[in-house]
This record gives C-alpha cells, structure tokens and sequence, in this order.
C-alpha cells in the first residue's frame, strides 16, 4: 500500500472520529480536524498513548469534554490492536461492541456513529441524551445556556441581544401633556395664550397626566463565579443603553465601577474595550453588602429617581457577613420603584435558597428570576413591561423556602 493510501486512510478516520465527537457534543470545526492530522504527524503513532493524548490536545477545550472524549476515543479505537493496523483499515464496523455498553455517553456515541441497536434505543426512550452544542438554530439556540455555548453560539446570542427591543411599562409623571379631552386645566398654557385672545374670552386649555417608562438601572455581578453570564448581560445593557434614554449600568465584584458612558458608544466592540479597561476586578472576588453601600452613598440619589426600576444581577453568594447586606438592601429597595433580582443558580431546577446571601437578600426584591439563556432575557422584558403577573405568587413561594 502506498503512503498516500495510507495517508487518506487516517484522514478519513480522523475526520469520522470528529464528526462522532461532534455529534456527542464536543465542537469540532474542519479547522480542528486539519490540526489533530498536523499534530498527529508531527507527534508520530508508536503508542496508543500519545496518539490519544495527541487528539485530546487538539479536540478537547474544556474540562466537562474530558469524560465525553475519554468514552468516544475506546469506543471508536477500540480494538487494541488497531494502532498497528490503522493505516490500512477504514471506519470500525463493530456494531455488536455499541451494544453491550450501558454508559449514556458511549450510547451517545454508538447512535452519532449509527452503530447501535434499533431495539434497543426504543426500550430506552425514556432516557434523552442531547448533548449537541457545534450548532443549533434559534429555537434551541433560546434554551441554552450562556455558559455552555461555542464560540459561534456565542456570538449568535449577542447578535440576538443586540436585536432584541423591550417594551416598559409606563409610570405616571408629574408632567402634562397637551391633551383636548384632558381633565386637567393647563394654566400655564391657557394664561400664555389669553392675552391673544378677542372679545375678553379666555379659552380653558386641558392637559393629562404625561406617562414615560422608568428609569432602568443594572447592577451586574462581574465576580468569578458568573463570568459566563455578566458579560451577556452587560451586552444585554448596551443594547439597552442604546435602544432607549434613562439607563444606568453598574459592575461591581469587590468595589463598585460606573460603566454607563463606555455602553453609550454604538459600536459594541469598542464599548467593552472601554469597559474591560474601566473594570480593574473582573473575575474576582465578590462583595455585594460593600457595592451596595457604595452606590446607595454616592449614586442612589443620582440615578433613582422618578420611579426606577433596579435590576440587580448577582448568584448572591456573598460571605462577607460583616458587609451590612440586609441594611444596604433594605434601602435599595426603598429608594427604587421594583427591584428585580437575576440569579443564574435558578436554571438547575433542584435550587434551593440556603446561602446566608442568597436568604438574606430575598426578602427585600420584588422579583426573582434566572437569567441564563436567551429565554430568560425575554421574560424580563415581559416583567419589565408589565405583562407579568405571577411575580407576587413566585416571590411568597420564594420566601417560604428560604
């Protein structure tokens, strides 16, 4: 056999064994692919060891992959002998070796392969094992969740954020506006206009109440534990920022950062160019109980007026027990219109509130919701607006848990 041939040969296994990994749920792109051939010629073949930690370099970017690379690289490669005999060899057939294993991820594999038992997956039914994360359309693209996107969902999510256009609901003012069936006298205008008028006829000029949607002011938690969720939002806020007047961004992980006139430029790269610069804590730790007695001192007064909404995005894992949390969240709630609280932890469905943050902070929202997917960004829009009426009922629910 000439090396050529034997070359296509561990192409097109390379590349079969790609696509089984995709399809269980590792995002291999083509350029993966053309890398694992680079880096396997460079590394050579004498040992199954380095030709699977060879592969694992290239394919493998996270540490959940690990387990789902470990089970598709035994069951795909899995005659012991293979190693010596690859080259001359096309895709493994050996359907009967799918059916003996009962671990979710190899079944995963077998069924991407389509080496399986028909069978016996319908037995299995009950059980459903997806794992894709290389592409999905906006539909499941909605569902996911912000931490466990690719590269390329990633960047479909902000693009959606960027499109997304929120309606508020809209609070009383103490402005009038000109309105002729109006129940209120507008005596300014009718005074202005009553010297113009003939025959010593003054006309009663009516005006109504003037409605505008409320100040919105986001408190983004920028602490390690919710680097996969804060940077959305704060895509989230500059959509915001540049879709509507009257709206105030905050980051805080162990101090406070002001970040709403880097979210006023329109070109959404260079506006997180200016926010990393601005932000010195990025990923760090956090202190909740201290940035809120930082903006309820120098802010509050500043930005929460005319009844603002506040929109506090935090896990709410705070040890700090000496930082005064229930006090300063006693007077952010009492200074603002509705506090609504974002909580990336309610997206397991087992949550239970028993951090002393978490139990200490509840008491004083109005709203408490996840906020880690698509989804969950259009239910805030629909609470923002008004159309939501089930907060009251999640909230009693809430409390009685905690």
């Amino acid at each position: 056999m000439t090396n050529s041939d034997r070359t296509g040969r561990l192409a097109d296994n390379v590349m079969h064994f790609a696509r089984a990994l995709r399809a269980a749920g590792v995002p291999v792109g083509p350029g993966s692919v053309l890398d694992a051939l680079k880096a396997v010629e460079t590394a050579g073949m004498t040992r199954r060891d380095d030709f699977y930690w060879t592969l694992h370099s290239v394919f493998v970017h996270r540490r959940e992959q690990r387990d789902l690379f470990d089970q598709a690289f035994h069951l795909f490669w899995r005659d012991p002998k293979l190693l010596e005999r690859m080259l001359g060899l096309s895709l493994p057939a050996l359907a009967a070796d799918f059916q003996d294993h009962q671990d979710p991820v190899a079944r995963r594999v077998a069924e991407a392969m389509g080496l399986g038992d028909k069978n016996s997956q319908a037995q299995e039914d009950d059980v459903d094992f997806d794992m894709t994360m290389t592409f999905s359309d906006q539909e499941s693209l909605r569902h996911m969740d912000f931490d466990d996107m690719s590269a390329d969902e990633t960047e479909a999510a902000k693009r959606a954020i960027a499109r997304m256009r929120m309606s508020f609901e809209r609070i009383p003012s103490r402005r009038l506006t000109p309105n002729t069936t109006g129940d209120r006298i507008d005596l300014r205008r009718t005074l202005r206009e009553a010297p113009r008028s003939a025959h010593g006829i003054i006309p009663l000029h009516r005006a109504r109440q003037d409605h505008r949607p409320p100040v919105l002011v986001l408190l983004c938690d920028i602490s390690g534990s919710m680097t996969g969720y804060s940077r959305m939002l704060i895509h989230f806020a500059h959509a915001l920022t540049n879709d509507r007047h009257r709206v105030h961004t905050f980051a805080f992980g162990t101090r406070l950062t002001n970040i709403t006139r880097d979210l006023r430029n329109r070109d959404v790269d260079l506006a997180l160019g200016k926010v990393a610069k601005r932000i010195d804590d990025w990923s760090g730790g956090t202190k909740i109980g201290g940035c809120l007695h930082d903006f309820n001192r120098d802010w509050s007064r500043r930005v929460l007026g005319q009844g603002a909404v506040v929109v506090l995005v935090t896990d709410g894992l705070d040890r700090d027990a000496d930082g005064g949390l229930a006090h300063e969240m006693t007077l952010l709630q009492r200074s603002c219109r509705r506090l609504i609280w974002l909580n990336p932890l309610l997206r397991w469905r087992g949550f239970e509130p028993r951090s002393w943050g978490i139990r200490t902070m509840l008491p004083h929202v109005d709203a408490f919701r996840t906020c880690h997917n698509l989804d969950s960004l259009e239910d805030l829009a629909r609470s923002l607006s008004g159309e939501d009426r089930s907060s009251e009922e999640e909230m009693k629910r809430w409390l009685k848990a905690a």
